[in-house]
């Protein structure tokens, strides 16, 4: 893996169709980092789970509201260095615990709870923030160095 920074900051609207710009913002960084092909088409699925939500759960798809995605290389993490990737809107939260597994035969008809199924099962790591002022962050990591 290539010793080399990432820093990216967008600010997008919250309409659906943003989320192809921080797609291609994040395809190119990966690159970058010398992810494969498999682990960037997984972390482009996690992150477009975690920007959607954010649009639609979060800003309740105001396009004058924005979604804030930061991506850059976080030292320490998991003891060494990881890919992270925040995504932060302007809702009133929510609590990740009370979200039902889709994987549940209750919920398998149901449509929520899968982007969070997929950003948790394919990142190393997913943490929640929510502000005094309001908003989510939602913080994905994913270990420098892996396949998958």
């Amino acid at each position: 893996m290539a010793e080399q920074a990432c820093e990216v900051q967008l600010s997008i609207g919250s309409q659906f169709e943003n989320i192809e710009l921080v797609q291609s913002v994040l395809e190119e960084s990966l690159e970058s980092l010398d992810f494969d092909d498999d682990s960037r088409y997984w972390i482009g699925i996690a992150v477009r789970e975690a920007v959607a939500n954010a649009i639609k759960h979060g800003n309740l798809e105001d396009p004058r509201v924005a979604v804030a995605v930061e991506v850059r290389i976080a030292d320490g993490a998991f003891g060494g260095r990881a890919l992270e990737i925040r995504v932060r809107d302007h809702g009133t939260g929510f609590d990740p615990g009370k979200v039902g597994d889709p994987r549940d035969p209750a919920n398998l008809l149901k449509p929520a709870g899968r982007g969070i199924f997929y950003m948790k099962r394919f990142m190393d790591d997913i943490e929640y923030n929510f502000g005094p002022e309001g908003g989510t962050v939602v913080t994905l990591r994913k270990r420098l160095g892996t396949r998958g």
